[in-house]
């Protein structure tokens, strides 16, 4: 039957793109639509997990990443008063054979937009044009009807895949009636900012405890030889500067690094910010709303007020999630990343599920080709027990340690034998690990 596409992918985020490069790569054609307009929405910083970096490389973009990314060394664990819990190594440091990575959304999504344009076509992903409702039959596979540039039109397709998001309009044709987004309790802030290199530099720190959490790390190096990346941040000699930074950031003077910064603190519903409303990623947050929670922190060299006054532009938003779904698709529709299993603070970084999602649906496509309905369910039977296992609604066992070291040391401590024992410290590693591993599985 002749068709427009053979996949179409709703969803030019991270997952969306790198399944289209995926696909791609396999010999399968596809196309990508975009509600949004451009410039897209640039976000703060993400994490990739090595599961994650190993695709990315796979897809031809591991010089890219290492250029424009960093490295983490070390994941480190404090108090709200700054006392060390614990430190492990990251990525290399770890036996991975490729790096963990901490970049900043938006040139993690330019980077794949422009592969994508460069190796499907500069018509491969259309903005503006959003998916409003879609039909499927034995003769005519999936008809999309798209609404974009003042009209609205009808394609047909082989496959269909949301990848747009919470809020996903694929997700809502699969599940209808399906309850809104619910508040998960947390009320989460997120920065940008110039600041100085601290702990060393590479360091994710993970720091609170008592309901209260900050999560911190550089998303570029320092900008200290006279070059900066294309983005504009330091990334290393030889890339020249090629203009301003995402709208509402500063750029880094030198010796500055941009660090990413993730506050999110329980609250009781009577004391969310005003206007609380939806989830909205990119809902302006002030410092009045932040800053008393953190009031005197400071961790090594990181003065935590200071960083967060520095911020020139704060994103606040209530955390929301969704019931996991009893089955991801149907026939040739399918989701990946959080149009599949939107994810709370509490689980692992949602970017590097994505990627892993979108790999295996492409993988699984190829091995079913010409039935795409079996290419479908492979991949949901591969990643939705993954996910499951990942039991998202669970707290973090390092949350859970930080709220230990709360109760019982709740003005500090000196030395962390005086709040954990042995054992407990290593209950606690080996729960970290173990999820970390989970996550990192195809």
């Amino acid at each position: 039957m002749p068709v427009d596409h053979d996949v179409l992918v709703s969803g030019a985020g991270i997952g969306g793109l790198t399944l289209a490069l995926a696909l791609h790569a396999a010999g399968i054609r596809a196309a990508v639509v975009e509600a949004a307009g451009l410039p897209l929405p640039a976000g703060t910083g993400v994490s990739l997990p090595p599961s994650a970096v190993a695709e990315l490389t796979a897809l031809g973009l591991g010089d890219s990443l290492a250029h424009h990314a960093v490295a983490p060394a070390v994941l480190s664990h404090y108090d709200r008063h700054g006392g060390h819990l614990w430190s492990e190594p990251r990525g290399l440091g770890l036996g991975h054979p490729v790096p963990q990575y901490s970049i900043h959304r938006a040139v993690l999504q330019d980077l794949l937009l422009q592969a994508v344009r460069a190796r499907l076509g500069a018509d491969a992903v259309r903005t503006s044009t959003a998916v409003v409702r879609f039909h499927q039959s034995e003769s005519q596979g999936v008809r999309v009807t798209l609404r974009g540039g003042g009209r609205v039109r009808t394609e047909t397709a082989l496959a269909l895949i949301g990848a747009d998001g919470l809020r996903s309009a694929v997700r809502a044709g699969l599940h209808p009636g399906e309850a809104p987004p619910g508040w998960s309790g947390v009320w989460l802030w997120r920065g940008l900012v110039p600041w100085q290199p601290v702990l060393g530099g590479r360091t994710v720190v993970v720091a609170g405890g008592g309901g209260v959490r900050l999560l911190v790390h550089p998303v570029s190096y320092p900008y200290d030889n006279g070059t900066r990346s294309p983005y504009g941040y330091g990334n290393g000699p030889g890339a020249p500067y090629a203009g301003g930074p995402y709208p509402g950031e500063s750029l880094p003077r030198r010796g500055q690094a941009l660090l990413h910064w993730t506050a999110s603190v329980r609250l009781d519903p009577e004391a969310l910010p005003g206007g609380a409303g939806a989830a909205d990623w990119n809902r302006r947050g002030r410092l009045a709303e932040v800053l008393p929670h953190y009031a005197g922190w400071r961790i090594g060299d990181l003065d935590v007020p200071a960083l967060l006054a520095a911020t020139p532009r704060i994103h606040g938003s209530p955390l929301v999630g969704r019931a996991p779904l009893t089955r991801w698709g149907e026939g040739r529709v399918s989701l990946i990343g959080d149009a599949a299993h939107p994810l709370l603070p509490a689980a692992p970084d949602g970017t590097g599920l994505a990627v892993l999602d979108a790999a295996v649906l492409a993988r699984c496509l190829a091995r079913t080709t010409p039935d795409r309905a079996a290419g479908m369910r492979l991949y949901e039977g591969h990643r939705a027990a993954r996910v499951a296992a990942l039991d998202v609604a669970a707290p973090l066992p390092c949350d859970l340690l930080l709220d230990v070291v709360a109760e019982r040391a709740p003005d500090g401590f000196a030395q962390v034998g005086d709040v954990l024992t042995a054992e407990e410290l290593n209950h606690w590693t080996a729960a970290h690990r173990a999820l970390e591993a989970a996550a990192e599985a195809w």
